[in-house]
């Protein structure tokens, strides 16, 4: 019986750890090859990401956290857009599409907002359900830090101007 719980245990540690680099961003990894269907039906890959830094931010309308969190994705966004920064808010599959418009339209959102209409995207980048999740991705490609709720935006700011200063 001790051998079993010992394997338990190791077992829920190694889940653990798993867990933990995922959810904290402490690996990087590329970011998966995603078409993203913007509100104006233009379209942008992963490939267009190459060169600058993004944030590619997973929300909802009816997440709260998301809606509360938008003015501070548009302020950094506004902060360093003229500096080979950009951000990608994905809708996900579940959010209306016109509620999605109404929402960027109202709140005048000034990056990219795409469409997540089949769930594939959100599949893509780890099977997605919380929101909000957000990715920064360097201009390499590489995701250098996840966030499952809102960032600590302070520290944000402070990976986006060293990511900004790479070459």
């Amino acid at each position: 019986m001790g051998i079993q719980k010992w394997l338990a245990g190791a077992a829920l540690a190694g889940f653990v750890a798993a867990g933990a680099w995922v959810y904290l961003g402490t690996g990087q990894s590329v970011a998966p090859p995603s078409t993203f269907v913007l509100l104006d039906g233009s379209q942008h890959t992963t490939q267009d990401l190459q060169g600058k830094v993004t944030l590619v931010n997973f929300w909802a309308t009816s997440c709260t956290t998301c809606v509360a969190e938008m003015p501070e994705l548009v302020n950094t966004y506004e902060k360093y857009k003229g500096q080979g920064y950009d951000t990608i808010a994905v809708a996900m599959s579940y959010d209306p599409p016109q509620y999605v418009l109404n929402f960027a339209q109202s709140r005048r959102l000034p990056f990219k907002v795409a469409l997540d209409n089949t769930g594939a995207i959100a599949r893509d980048w780890g099977d997605i359900k919380i929101t909000p999740t957000t990715y920064l991705v360097n201009k390499r490609g590489q995701i250098v830090k996840s966030y499952v709720g809102a960032p600590d935006f302070t520290e944000l700011h402070r990976l986006i101007e060293k990511l900004l200063a790479e070459s």
